[in-house]
């Protein structure tokens, strides 16, 4: 029997997708899966639903447990196999309002706000601190596990996890899966399951679609931009109707590749997009500012009703999603390789990318764990853009992990939206705010 520690269970749409998934799949269907969250009425929706989807999918061949708050959190991880982390430090309210609206004070718009620019940054600063109590924890009572981390800013917490502790560390995003099928379908071209071949790599939310092939081998790329130029020349103009990709689609025209995260959230990656000087791009692009605060405001308004749907539903049932984390877990079990997108450190998988860099690339996974694939140099243009971020990720970790205060401004200075827009003295005294504002929920830095 394998342990399964779900941490952040109060995420419960996406604990039905993981752990459903993990109910349906042989190796894993008995396993003892301890659910863990701070939250006590999140804790006990999940644990209702774990326990109705458990007998309805698995004749309750599972065992159920709900761990509540810190002191119970090393029972929750003692002896487990699996530790899937899907924590968020702080919330919506106060710290995803604060990372939005004191930026915003200083002419500093985002979208997302969850992977890099001053959003991703302070994100990081105070989600680190509770991984690390994880790590410490894990060391003690479960040392063999392997963690697989879906919270963002998922290159900077892997790549502390990865390089700042001894956990075996994966990070695991769903764009990788969705970039090649969403991109085909949007175009009007055809996605064929198991036989379209594509490669994904490059930095998590900024990996790269290296190529794209049809079953015979010919490149469908060609098609894809003569399409998807097209597209964007249609939408560009001035009251036509716009989609929802074209940020995307311009980076693939003048960088000659498609990335694999959203419109939304690559308009906040470059300096290019969001622009004070430039500010008919934002609908001219379709650029949704303050987009993440608006689903999060969303989602707590839908919870009730969806919570009718998942949590009181006799009736409720699971098909296996597209989620790595089972596949994994299987995988090592029975040692029936498979292979996913993975965030690991790159130590020469992509030799045009700093060593220390955590990298999205292809990973075999079998009974020795998390295998990183070599993929050789991205064409250079490609590789500069995701060095950019890469600085931000490997000051802000080096933040995290010294508590040194001007690595903070650093890591900021470094962000091509923020440096974009701001000047320095600008920047350092928005860290000094945000800093301010998050209060306890971030170390003391010096």
């Amino acid at each position: 029997m394998a342990k399964i520690t779900f941490m952040g269970a109060g995420s419960t749409v996406f604990a039905k997708n993981v752990l459903g998934d993990s109910l349906l799949t042989p190796s894993l269907s008995d396993s003892h899966i301890a659910l863990y969250d701070i939250d006590v009425d999140r804790l006990k929706e999940s644990k209702l639903m774990m326990d109705m989807l458990n007998k309805n999918v698995n004749s309750g061949k599972a065992k159920i447990t709900a761990h509540l708050g810190t002191k119970n959190r090393k029972e929750a991880l003692k002896g487990t196999d699996f530790v899937v982390n899907a924590i968020q430090v702080g919330g919506y309210k106060p710290s995803t309002v604060i990372d939005f609206e004191i930026p915003k004070k200083y002419g500093l718009l985002q979208t997302i706000g969850d992977t890099l620019g001053i959003g991703g940054i302070f994100r990081a600063l105070r989600t680190i601190p509770v991984m690390k109590s994880f790590a410490d924890e894990m060391q003690d009572v479960c040392p063999n596990a392997i963690f697989l981390n879906y919270t963002n800013p998922m290159s900077m917490l892997s790549g502390y996890m990865q390089r700042h502790t001894a956990v075996k560390t994966v990070g695991l995003c769903h764009s990788v899966q969705g970039c090649a099928p969403g991109l085909l379908r949007h175009v009007g071209m055809e996605f064929k399951e198991g036989k379209t071949k594509w490669v994904v790599a490059g930095i998590n939310h900024m990996s790269w679609l290296l190529e794209i092939k049809d079953e015979n081998g010919k490149d469908l790329y060609p098609e894809i931009k003569k399409r998807a130029f097209a597209m964007n020349d249609a939408a560009r103009k001035k009251g036509a109707k716009k989609h929802w990709d074209m940020v995307r689609f311009e980076m693939m025209r003048n960088f000659g590749y498609y990335n694999s995260e959203s419109s939304e959230h690559t308009a906040e990656y470059h300096p290019y997009f969001i622009k004070s000087t430039h500010p008919e791009l934002i609908e001219e692009l379709n650029i949704p500012l303050d987009e993440y605060p608006r689903r999060c405001i969303g989602q707590i308004k839908g919870w009730k009703k969806q919570k009718e749907e998942i949590i009181n539903n006799a009736n409720l049932t699971h098909s296996r999603s597209h989620e790595y984390a089972s596949y994994i877990m299987d995988a090592v079990l029975t040692d029936r390789p498979v292979e996913i997108g993975g965030n690991i450190i790159n130590n020469g998988l992509i030799p045009n990318l700093p060593a220390n860099a955590c990298v999205e690339v292809p990973c075999m996974i079998n009974r020795n764990g998390i295998n990183g694939c070599y993929v050789g140099e991205i064409p250079e243009q490609l590789a500069a853009l995701n060095r950019t971020h890469i600085n931000v990720h490997l000051l802000a970790i080096e933040a995290a992990a010294t508590l040194k205060k001007e690595k903070i401004y650093h890591a900021a200075m470094m962000d091509p939206h923020t440096r974009a827009e701001l000047t320095l003295d600008q920047i350092r005294s928005l860290c000094d705010d945000l800093i301010k504002a998050h209060g306890s929920t971030l170390p003391k830095f010096r």
